[in-house]
């Protein structure tokens, strides 16, 4: 049984999707294609999470500029004014008189020592910032690695799509030859509706198809942020990934944000201690008032008091709360002692899965090839010999759906051979944009930290809010 020219044509389209399914686009103009690199700086500027991220980060900045205000005075005015009245004989004197007294003062306190709790807060702040820095920084992998998988997912889908409609039309021509056979008595009812049910299934699987692209492309835009136009061909980032897999999981151990997010969330931790150490150590401090005084004893006096005071104040026992309080806060960096080695070993376990799922979408991909290239052989053949009765119906719908498989295996095999590129290097800790050097300008955190960090007053934001 052999096909006519409208389905040999429809069937020779499917092939060339096939062979060219993953560099399928969305819109006619290539010239105006999207590119990977050009998604994927949209979501590095855009996306919600990341941009959400960065302000967590300014946040986190101005905790140094908290700690470091304990090496600063406090200064404050004060202005007061009231009303007094008196009546009685004091020495031999009747007295009756109402008074206004007020005055205004000036009040400076300094921390001169305090067991060097500011210094372990400043340090304590600034760990802080550079874990969060690191958290951002895997934040941004997640976030382009997810915009990879969208971008691959929606040109996969569109081609799995595109095959599916073109088998429908192949199997209506099919359909149609087969009723004409039936009716001049070549093949019998069975074989019609081995046909019929085929284009059935057929339908069913662009339905599906359809519904599967709609919700990569909502996904799509909400990690990218616009809606998908015209999608070049996605490209493996194989320049990043190392020749071995030990080299890849050494750079991960060394690099990778989670680590030595860890790291720093240790050294906030065990600067916590040395802070509430601190509270056991003598506290030294110098205040100083000065203040203009109005009708302090009789009608229209006025005077000045000054005065200068130096406190010293050693604890000496305070109940067990501070003790209880380091201790707690030594079980505490324990704790993050312990979750440094454990991300150390989901990273090894992350490089070590990633690098085994490229190295098999690598041999899938080839073998997806060779399979495309068999089933074509074998449909040829198989409609050759049912031409000359030596082949079903069945067996010609059979071999269709053989290569519709094989070629959608394929499309999928391309997607995750590009997907577990990127996973590799993302896995690695390197996916960022300044590493992989994508079209766009790198956010530094360094700024507004630098900004922010000696500010001795001032409410408005760097930004100028």
């Amino acid at each position: 049984m052999s096909l006519s020219k409208p389905a040999h044509r429809a069937a020779l389209r499917s092939g060339r999707l096939a062979a060219t399914a993953i560099a399928v686009t969305l819109a006619a103009s290539p010239a105006w294609a999207e590119t990977l690199e050009g998604a994927l700086a949209r979501a590095y500027r855009g996306n919600p999470s990341l941009n959400a991220s960065r302000a967590t980060t300014r946040y986190t900045d101005e905790g140094v500029a908290i700690a470091q205000s304990g090496y600063r005075p406090q200064v404050s005015l004060s202005a007061d004014i009231g009303s007094a009245y008196s009546q009685g004989r004091f020495s031999s004197v009747n007295v009756n008189q109402t008074l206004t007294p007020g005055g205004a003062g000036l009040s400076v306190n300094q921390t001169i020592f305090n067991g060097f709790q500011t210094d372990n807060n400043v340090r304590r702040a600034e760990s802080t910032v550079y874990s969060q820095r690191e958290t951002l920084r895997f934040t941004e992998l997640t976030v382009l690695y997810s915009a990879v998988q969208a971008y691959m997912n929606v040109l996969s889908n569109t081609a799995t799509l595109e095959l599916n409609r073109n088998n429908v039309e192949v199997l209506e021509e099919q359909l149609r030859q087969t009723r004409d056979r039936f009716n001049v008595g070549e093949v019998t009812r069975t074989d019609v509706a081995q046909a019929e049910a085929r284009l059935a299934g057929a339908r069913s699987q662009v339905a599906a198809a359809e519904s599967a692209l709609r919700t990569t492309i909502g996904i799509y835009r909400q990690n990218i942020g616009v809606e998908p136009r015209a999608l070049a061909p996605g490209r493996p980032l194989d320049k990043f990934v190392p020749a071995t897999l030990d080299a890849a999981v050494a750079i991960g151990l060394q690099e990778h944000p989670q680590i030595i997010s860890a790291m720093h969330a240790l050294d906030a931790g065990e600067a916590q201690v040395k802070v509430l150490e601190g509270q056991l150590y003598p506290q030294v401090s110098v205040a100083g008032t000065v203040a203009q005084r109005y009708d302090t004893a009789f009608p229209g006096d006025a005077g000045v008091q000054a005065s200068i005071v130096g406190r010293v104040t050693i604890p000496i026992y305070e109940g067990g709360q501070v003790y209880a309080q380091v201790r707690q806060q030594k079980e505490l960096v324990g704790q993050y002692r312990i979750q440094v080695d454990q991300i150390r070993d989901q990273v090894r376990a992350s490089v070590v899965d990633f690098w085994g799922r490229l190295e098999a979408a690598k041999a899938q991909v080839i073998a997806a090839q060779a399979q495309v290239q068999a089933n074509e052989v074998a449909l040829n053949g198989v409609r050759e010999e049912a031409r000359v009765g030596q082949r079903t119906t069945l067996d010609v719908l059979n071999a269709q759906q053989e290569l519709l498989n094989s070629r959608v295996n394929l499309i999928v095999a391309q997607r995750d051979r590009v997907i577990f590129s990127y996973g590799v290097v993302q896995a690695m800790g390197q996916l960022t944009a300044r590493f992989t050097n994508l079209p766009v300008e790198a956010y530094s955190a360094k700024i507004h930290f630098d900004q922010v960090k000696d500010l001795w007053f001032g409410l408005r934001t760097p930004d100028g809010r």
